[in-house]
């Protein structure tokens, strides 16, 4: 019977609450406006498929979650944030490299 408890609690809260737009940092404000204007993104990896492996989003076929990356002031590196895009046009946001998300309501 856990199990099953648990299997329904994962299937429904897939992600850890909501963000609203207004609520993201302002870089993730930034790449998130690019990612509807179709770039230019400023790292060649933005675009590319997410693959969901943590299964912390809602499971899709593979292809379906693209990422693309959040600038962090004052790394010198890609950082931990991302937003990752979903082919029916939502949205999520990781603050810490893909160990939680939140929906972002627009």
């Amino acid at each position: 019977m856990k199990r099953l408890v648990l299997v329904l609690a994962f299937a429904t809260n897939a992600w850890a609450g909501d963000i609203s737009v207004a609520d993201l940092p302002a870089e993730a404000r930034a790449t998130l406006a690019l990612i509807k204007a179709g770039g230019p993104f400023p790292y060649r990896q933005d675009g590319r498929t997410f693959g969901n492996r943590e299964k912390l989003l809602p499971r899709r076929d593979h292809g379906y979650y693209l990422e693309y990356t959040v600038t962090t002031p004052g790394v010198r590196d890609r950082g931990a944030q991302r937003i990752v895009a979903g082919s029916s046009g939502e949205f999520y946001y990781t603050a810490d490299h893909y160990r939680s998300f939140k929906r972002i309501r627009e």
